[in-house]
């Protein structure tokens, strides 16, 4: 299992990187757009979604709704444009609800286990935001400098990555009390700040290397908010397989399980990052 999950990574890292880099912003949102169709069929799942055709249907309507959203745009789409800003903040206060499902589970679960109308909406509170933090992300100074915004990705992609690996080797070597033993039995305190450390020292290199150019207050406020989110993010997707009943949100990946399996963290983190650096704080 790990075998297959270090091979799957040492794969698929260099791929994402090449595709922040040499992508332009439209094929990069093509290729982001892609993601979210496949996250939104494995999200059939935890919606009640049966088929495989109900499943289909749900990530072509994602598609669709997420390719109608850009296109109505101008070709450069600035971040403060309301339907960008709108999903980012929208992202912000839906990851404090989730915080709060994810706290008071299972009890939370009676609110939303029947409703299959919830779940989906849950869903879209979910990608669609995480599809614009991307996109806003990567376009970040475009203008001025092509890859500016690629870094920024960069940095949130190694920050989240930091996370989960630094969780997963020191809760396997130190971990005794559980984070959320209702949602995420596997996951630990000592996990969790082993998280917390990898992450500071990912910040501490990419300000000292990276042309990342805001105040280190900023980049410390984001990046601790950013990491806390993608904490959540995977905890919240954990919660969502519980109750759908289910270990993987797909075997698409091996040794990942699904696209969300992979994406969960991110979809959290991404779009906080973005709506607090670019909108919060200001950093256009």
């Amino acid at each position: 299992m790990l075998k297959s999950r270090l091979i799957t990574a040492l794969i698929l890292i260099p791929i994402v990187i090449a595709a922040l880099f040499l992508l332009p912003p439209a094929g990069f949102a093509i290729v982001t757009l892609a993601i979210c169709m496949l996250a939104a069929w494995e999200w059939g799942q935890f919606a009640g979604l049966a088929s495989s055709s109900q499943r289909v249907w749900l990530a072509v309507l994602c598609g669709l709704l997420l390719a109608f959203m850009t296109f109505t745009l101008p070709a450069y789409h600035p971040v403060h444009l309301p339907l960008i800003a709108g999903s980012l903040w929208a992202a912000l206060g839906w990851w404090i609800v989730a915080l709060v499902l994810v706290l008071t589970y299972p009890a939370s679960a009676s609110l939303w286990r029947a409703s299959r109308v919830l779940r989906l909406l849950f869903g879209i509170l979910t990608i669609v935001p995480f599809f614009w933090g991307m996109v806003a992300l990567r376009q970040y100074h475009y203008d001025s400098d092509h890859f500016a915004g690629a870094w920024w990705l960069l940095y949130v992609l190694f920050l989240v990555w930091g996370a989960d690996s630094g969780a997963y080797m020191f809760g396997r070597l130190f971990g005794k009390h559980k984070l959320a033993p209702r949602v995420s039995p596997g996951k630990t305190w000592e996990g969790f700040f082993g998280g917390l450390v990898t992450t500071g020292i990912i910040a501490w290199l990419f300000g000292l290397w990276a042309p990342l150019s805001v105040s280190p207050v900023t980049l410390l406020t984001c990046s601790i908010v950013a990491t806390l989110a993608s904490v959540l993010g995977d905890l919240t997707e954990s919660m969502f397989k519980r109750e759908a009943g289910i270990k993987d949100s797909g075997q698409l990946i091996p040794g990942h399980g699904g696209i969300l399996d992979r994406i969960d963290s991110l979809t959290a983190a991404v779009p906080v990052f973005a709506c607090l650096l670019l909108l919060a704080f200001g950093t256009l």
